[in-house]
Order: structure tokens, then sequence, then C-alpha cells
């Protein structure tokens, strides 16, 4: 079911300071974007064939914005690329895991994407990424 690693996502307070850091140490924002249906606004950095996506909170609502709240910056969720999101969401289901998107939704890029609860992923938010068709 599990391709690779997509991404790990880093909450932050500011992208522009965030990227700065990553710049010092030679890495170069590859795109950027703001993703409506999380209230974010997210920069990528490629490292390999894995990035760093950085989010930024657009509204206090934003499940970003309450995670920064509280845990403070640092690392969000863990992504993974998946051949097919659909099917990878029912097994989940029938396994009885627990979802926090029970469909996909449009991500950064154009991909569908969905997160799984932390309580059935060991303590971490994991996201299932499809690429854009």
């Amino acid at each position: 079911m599990l391709k690779k690693i997509d991404h790990i996502g880093i909450a932050v307070n500011s992208l522009e300071d965030a990227v700065r850091f990553y710049e010092i140490l030679g890495v170069n924002v590859t795109s950027s974007e703001e993703v409506p249906s999380q209230k974010v606004k997210v920069a990528f950095i490629k490292l390999g064939d894995s990035n760093i996506e950085l989010l930024e909170p657009t509204s206090e609502d934003s499940p970003v914005a309450k995670f920064l709240d509280k845990k403070g910056e640092g690392i969000h969720h863990l992504c993974y690329e998946v051949k097919d999101i659909s099917e990878s969401l029912d097994v989940m289901k029938k396994e009885g895991i627990k979802l926090i998107n029970e469909e996909p939704v449009k991500g950064a890029h154009g991909k569908l994407v969905a997160f799984v609860h932390p309580k059935s992923a060991n303590g971490v938010l994991t996201e299932l990424s499809q690429p854009a068709v």
C-alpha cells in the first residue's frame, strides 16, 4: 500500500522565518501555495526523493493553528505516497483504523490526501497522498 515517504510536515509560525533556516543549510523552496481545505500556506523543500513541507496556518481555526497553540512549532505529520488512496482508505476502514478523513480531499499540488488519526498510528498524525493524475 505505501510506496514511499512523500514528505514530513513541520508546523511553523512563519513560513518566511522557517524558509530562511533551510536557505542557510543550502536548500531552497521548490514550490509554495495556499491549501484552502487545510487552512494553511505551505512551502516545499525537496530533499532527494522526499520533501519537507512547512505549514503556516491561515486561520485561527486551522488544525495547524491548534497544533501550534498546543505543542508549538515542530513535526506535525508524516505523509506516505499511495497508489490508490480510496482503496487504501477502504482497507483501513475495514480494519477499524480511525480516520480523520473518511474520503480524500484536495491537497497541495492537486494531490488527493487523507489523514489517519494518531490514535491508530502509534501517536503519529499520518497523511496518505495520491499523486495528481
